[in-house]
């Protein structure tokens, strides 16, 4: 692959003498001082990704909130905060880290079908911007609690507008088989329900649809249907101060035929002058989008082998450390660390874990490499480390952050002690 060609994925990625560097860093020096298996991150592309959002909005109301379950790490978190996002969050877990870097809580949303009452307790007692509520059973569950709280909570219902997204099945949220949200067709009269309910003020519209979207056209017909539920509950005395459109602009993977689609062209005019005009709030909850192509994942050789069918290169990080291959069969792109211009073979990368799923990619033509060379696993910044595990009691990697030209270690390596962390002999 050529360098003009990884512009696509949006991280500086360039060959220097021969060796890959990320944003003018060599990767083997960072081998060499934090090791491998190892995640690496650009500040630099995360801060144009979220910039381009930013830039897209910049003529109406909005609040970008970066979806922690893509990469909670801390220092990300952070570095996102400091552009200005806010967060879209799943779990206590995800309130807390959030909280914990300082951001306000006001700029937190809560998403999830399985909210716990200490989940939810947690939330109101912190003062979330609001709940994006999967059933009329969380609605009294939530009220309930801030009943006993003695608390007003916001919460926008989350639309279920049987849409097809147009994408993996596994991560499809926006029809009407999806466990997501509650049938548009039924909505407003569960809108005059909550807003006789005390402690709840229904001010919100929440629409997710699904992710690694290419393409655009299903929001089009999404909008749409937000515009009619709104006019609908606003002739019932229902006040809307916030739309969330949710997230789910797909990235490039495979320069072969990814696309990913630019922030710019999500809102088209009629939505945003409807925005504009009912002095609404519009809330995104973008992720892969943000942080996808801003990681890579830095991987060593240490043996080869062949059998009459096939080739396999066998590397120290395994479906523990990147698992989406295994799980959706997705794609990542893998490069040589070193440039030899040596001959190609057709190989399958694979892990060191104990199960025949684990691959990084399935017959990957590549240089041929020889054991110690180093490989990267690109767009692996989302729903990478985050779904990572100590599987085959297998010890997490490291991550470091590429920013001004410097890497920064944002997560230390686990050891073995670190496995033990929590058990009870």
């Amino acid at each position: 692959m050529s360098m003009s060609m990884l512009k696509n994925f949006n991280i500086n990625l360039e060959y220097k003498g021969n060796i890959l560097h990320i944003n003018n860093v060599n990767i083997i020096n960072l081998a060499k001082e934090f090791s491998s298996p190892l995640y690496i991150y650009s500040y630099d592309a995360l801060q144009i990704n979220f910039l381009k959002y930013q830039n897209a909005l910049s003529n109406i109301k909005h609040l970008i909130c970066f979806a922690v379950k893509t990469n909670y790490n801390s220092r990300i978190l952070k570095e996102f905060k400091e552009l200005g996002a806010g967060f879209d969050t799943v779990s206590m877990g995800e309130i807390y880290k959030a909280i914990n870097i300082g951001v306000d809580p006001k700029k937190i949303v809560y998403a999830g079908v399985g909210k716990t009452d200490e989940e939810i307790k947690f939330a109101i007692e912190n003062n979330i911007l609001m709940f994006n509520v999967e059933s009329v059973d969380e609605l009294n569950q939530i009220n309930e609690i801030a009943a006993k709280l003695n608390k007003v909570v916001n919460i926008a219902f989350r639309v279920n507008p049987d849409v097809d997204p147009k994408t993996h099945h596994y991560i499809s949220t926006g029809l009407a088989k999806n466990k997501f949200g509650i049938d548009i067709n039924i909505i407003p009269d569960i809108y005059k329900y909550a807003k006789n309910l005390k402690n709840i003020n229904p001010n919100g519209i929440h629409c997710h649809i699904g992710s690694q979207l290419l393409d655009l056209s299903p929001y089009k017909e999404v909008f749409k249907k937000i515009i009619n539920l709104f006019n609908t509950l606003k002739s019932e005395g229902i006040n809307i101060d916030y739309i969330n459109i949710g997230g789910g602009l797909g990235i490039c993977y495979d320069n072969n035929k990814d696309i990913a689609p630019d922030p710019k062209d999500l809102i088209d005019e009629n939505f945003s002058n409807f925005i504009k005009n009912n002095n609404i709030t519009l809330i995104l909850e973008p992720g892969r989008s943000l942080i996808g192509n801003a990681g890579i994942l830095l991987t060593k050789v240490i043996y080869q082998k062949q059998n009459k069918l096939k080739n396999f290169i066998i590397v120290d990080a395994g479906m523990n450390d990147l698992i989406r291959p295994s799980l959706y069969g997705a794609y990542h792109n893998i490069l040589p660390v070193k440039n030899k211009n040596s001959n190609q073979i057709t190989a399958d990368i694979v892990g060191p874990i104990c199960e025949s799923g684990d691959f990084l990619a399935k017959d990957k033509e590549i240089q041929k490499p020889i054991n110690g060379d180093y490989l990267v696993a690109l767009s692996a910044g989302a729903y990478a480390f985050s779904m990572s595990s100590n599987y085959n009691s297998r010890m997490k990697p490291a991550e470091v952050l590429i920013k001004d030209e410097k890497a920064v270690l944002i997560r230390k390596r686990e050891s073995l002690k670190d496995l033990l962390t929590n058990e009870i002999i």
